[in-house]
C-alpha cells in the first residue's frame, strides 16, 4: 500500500478519488491547488502524486517540475481533459510518469495508478541490486556472466511478474528475443500465449489486418473473418520486434489499446477488450525518431515504461567462453558430432574479434565452425570470421596492409574521430557537426554511445 498525494480542485472528483484509493488500503493526503500539495511534499512521505494539469495559481505542469526537482525520483501521473493530449505530452516530458484523459473510469484511474507502484517498487528494488550483483541471475538459453548482462537478467526477474509495458533496446543480434521470452515466461502471464511479430517482415497495407484482424468482406479476398494478433495475445504477452518500423497509421492504434486495451477489427464495428502485455523492440534510436517526427511522442512515452538497453557483445566479452561451449554443445548434439570443446588458439580468435552482428553472429560462426570440423575439438583452421568487420582478429603478420591503424576497429576509430571533432570545435557541438560531415542525431546518437550527453550549446 502507497501513501498517494491528490491535486484536484473539483471537490466532488477529490472526495471520489479519496474514498476509492482509500477503500484499496492506500493512505491518501488531497488538497484543491499546487501550493498546498507542495507542503504535502515537504512534510509528508509520498510515494504517488495524481495531479490535474489545470489547477488554480500554479497550474499542473508547474507542480510537476517544482515537485520534481524536490524529489526526482516521485512518479507523477496527470489527469487532463481530452482535448489536451498535447499538454500530457508535455508533462511526459517534463518527467511525468504516466496520464489519464477526462472523463476516466475509477477502474482506469486504478489500473495506471498500480502500474506506476508496481514500476516504481522494481526501480527501488534495482537500487540494492548494483551493490549486490554477487548473485547470479540465470534464464533458460540465455548465457550471461558478466556484470553488464547480470544487471540486465537482474532487470528481468524484478519486472517479469508485473504488467508493465517494457521497452527492450539493442543492437541487431542482442538477444532482444530471449529476453523478451524470459519475461513472458516468469510472469503471471507464462501460461498464456506469447505472440511475436516482426514489423520489418508485414507490408504497410497489411500491418492493420495482421494486428487488429479482420470482418468476412473489409476487403478484396476477405472471405471469412480472422482474429488479430492482439486477440490470439489475450491473457499472454504480445511481443512487437522493430516497433521503430511501425506505420505511422498504426502508431496512432497502437496507442489506443494500449491506453483503452480495445480495438476493432479492420471493417467491424464492435469494440473487443483484450487483456495483453506488450513488449516491444527496437535496434534504432527512437529519441532520434521522434525528432525527425516518424514516431510518436505519446506512444514513446506509453512504450517506455521499464527500458531494457541489452549491452553490444564488444562491451562483454568475457560472456563469449560460456557462449562458445553453450553454442558448442547444442550444435554437436544437433550434427550428430563428438566435439569435446575448442582450442585455446581457436578461443583467442573468438575473443579478439569485433562481432558487428553480436551474439548471433558468435552462434553463425560457431554453427560453422562444427560443421567444417574434422576432429573432435574446434580449433583455429575451423574458424572464419569476416577480417573486413572485426580487424582486430587478422594476425599480427598482416597488420601493416590494413585500412585502419593497427590493433584499432572501425568502432574505435570513428570514437576517435568524434573526440578530435570536438576538440577542434572546442566542445561545439554544431561546429563538429560540419567537420564530420553528420547529421546532429547522428552525433547525439555517437556521443550517447560514448557515455556523453548531448545537453545543447
Amino acid at each position: 500500500m502507497a501513501n498517494i498525494l491528490i491535486i484536484e480542485d473539483e471537490p466532488r472528483m477529490r472526495r471520489l478519488l479519496e474514498i476509492s484509493l482509500g477503500e484499496d488500503g492506500h493512505h491518501v493526503y488531497s488538497a484543491e491547488d499546487a501550493e498546498k500539495g507542495l507542503v504535502y511534499l515537504r512534510k509528508e512521505p509520498v510515494d504517488l502524486v495524481v495531479t490535474d494539469l489545470k489547477l488554480p495559481g500554479m497550474n499542473g505542469l508547474e507542480f510537476l517540475q517544482e515537485g520534481k526537482r524536490q524529489n526526482a525520483a516521485l512518479p507523477f501521473i496527470v489527469m487532463t481533459a481530452y482535448g489536451s493530449v498535447e499538454t500530457a505530452v508535455d508533462a511526459m516530458k517534463a518527467g511525468a510518469s504516466d496520464y489519464v484523459l477526462k472523463p476516466f473510469t475509477m477502474a482506469e484511474m486504478k489500473l495506471v495508478i498500480n502500474k506506476e507502484l508496481d514500476v516504481q517498487k522494481v526501480r527501488d528494488e534495482n537500487r540494492s541490486l548494483r551493490e549486490a550483483l554477487g548473485k547470479r541471475y540465470h534464464f533458460q538459453n540465455i548465457v550471461g556472466r558478466s556484470k553488464k548482462m547480470q544487471e540486465v537478467l537482474a532487470l528481468v526477474e524484478r519486472v517479469a511478474p508485473t504488467n508493465s509495458t517494457v521497452l527492450i533496446g539493442g543492437e541487431s543480434g542482442v538477444g532482444k528475443d530471449l529476453i523478451a521470452r524470459a519475461i513472458h515466461q516468469n510472469s503471471r502471464r507464462a501460461a498464456g500465449p506469447f505472440i511475436k511479430i516482426n514489423s520489418t517482415a508485414i507490408p504497410d497495407t497489411l500491418f492493420e489486418s495482421e494486428l487488429f484482424g479482420f470482418e468476412r468482406g473489409a476487403f478484396t479476398g476477405a472471405l471469412a473473418s480472422k482474429p488479430g494478433k492482439f486477440e490470439l495475445a489475450d491473457k499472454g504477452t504480445l511481443f512487437l520486434d522493430e516497433i521503430g518500423d511501425v506505420p505511422a497509421s498504426i502508431q496512432v492504434k497502437l496507442l489506443r489499446v494500449l491506453q483503452e486495451r480495445e480495438f476493432e477489427r479492420l471493417g467491424g464495428t464492435k469494440t473487443l477488450k483484450v487483456d495483453v502485455r506488450m513488449i516491444a523492440a527496437t535496434n534504432r534510436d527512437l529519441r532520434a525518431a521522434l525528432e525527425e517526427g516518424t514516431f510518436r511522442e505519446d506512444l514513446y512515452y506509453r512504450l517506455n515504461v521499464v527500458p531494457i538497453d541489452i549491452p553490444p557483445l564488444r562491451e562483454h566479452k568475457e560472456d563469449i567462453p560460456d557462449l562458445v561451449h553453450h553454442f558448442l554443445a547444442r550444435f554437436a548434439v544437433e550434427g550428430e558430432k563428438e566435439i569435446e570443446g575448442i582450442t585455446p588458439a581457436a578461443l583467442s580468435m573468438l575473443m579478439a574479434y569485433h562481432w558487428p552482428g553480436n551474439v548471433r553472429q558468435l552462434e553463425n560462426s560457431v554453427e560453422r565452425a562444427v560443421a567444417l570440423s574434422t576432429g573432435s575439438r574446434i580449433d583455429a583452421q575451423d574458424i572464419h570470421l569476416d577480417a573486413a568487420q572485426g580487424r582486430a582478429s587478422a594476425p599480427a603478420s598482416t597488420a601493416a596492409n590494413q585500412f585502419l591503424p593497427e590493433g584499432m576497429t572501425l568502432e574505435q576509430w570513428e570514437d576517435n574521430m568524434i573526440r578530435e571533432a570536438l576538440r577542434r570545435a572546442n566542445g561545439n557541438k554544431s561546429q563538429a557537426v560540419r567537420l564530420l560531415g553528420l547529421s546532429r542525431n547522428a552525433l547525439r546518437y555517437r556521443l550517447s554511445k560514448l557515455g556523453m550527453a548531448d545537453e545543447g550549446e
